[in-house]
């Protein structure tokens, strides 16, 4: 996910976009703890993903959208 994909986004959908990916994020963390994770590189892009959408979130925000 790009940054400038997401700048296309409005307000809501960013923010339905970072309570998914938060909810993923939670699933994998259960299944580490589990012993079953299959794909354990999906941490640090779900990470980065949710620093992308915040980042963004943070610029509509200062520019008042």
């Amino acid at each position: 996910m790009k940054a400038s994909e997401l700048r296309t986004k409005d307000v809501k959908e960013l923010q339905e976009q970072l309570l998914a990916l938060r909810q993923e994020q939670v699933n994998l963390r259960i299944q580490k703890a589990l012993g079953q994770l299959s794909r354990p590189h999906r941490f640090q892009e779900i990470r980065r993903d949710i620093a992308r959408i915040k980042t963004v979130l943070n610029e509509k925000a200062r520019a008042g959208e």
